[in-house]
């Protein structure tokens, strides 16, 4: 049961694509854990069949299929699912009440700074808490008009 579990399971992520398994979002992260759990307990049941394990698998992986495709015909289910991101620094400011709501310090955002190559933080214009949790560093010299930015701002 194990051997066909395993195999049913990494032909289903495999047919959902690289999203699946790049940067994941919590809706992501959410499925990956309920999968794994699923499968980790039907393999280790005394009465379970291959059958309720494929079952579950391709049920697990049909509903994130179906909340993908609501999320992206839905602004409504957009906002329900995804957290947009969330200004932390911006153009010499940092945003202490950003960064206390998300349980960051201001040493992240220098170590987001170091980590995107900049030596302070006068060469970056804005750093992003991203939707799946990892700092986004934007410089100076990159800002442009800041189209990608300027939603965001205005919601902290």
């Amino acid at each position: 049961m194990a051997t066909v579990g395993y195999l049913v399971l990494v032909l289903l992520l495999r047919g959902t694509g690289p999203r699946t398994m790049s940067k994941m979002a919590p809706l992501d992260f959410v499925i990956a854990v309920t999968l794994g759990s699923a499968f980790g307990r039907l393999i280790t049941a005394e009465k379970g069949t291959v059958s309720q394990l494929v079952a579950v698998l391709v049920l697990l992986v049909v509903l994130q299929w179906v909340l993908a495709w609501l999320r992206s015909h839905s602004t409504g289910v957009r906002r329900l699912l995804d957290h947009p991101p969330v200004v932390l620094y911006e153009d010499g400011v940092m945003r202490d009440r950003a960064l206390r709501r998300h349980r960051l310090i201001e040493d992240d955002v220098h170590e987001a700074a170091r980590g995107a190559g900049k030596g302070s933080l006068e060469e970056v214009h804005t750093v992003l808490l991203l939707r799946e949790g990892s700092l986004g560093v934007i410089g100076r010299e990159d800002i442009g008009d800041g189209s990608s930015v300027t939603p965001f701002v205005a919601q902290e």
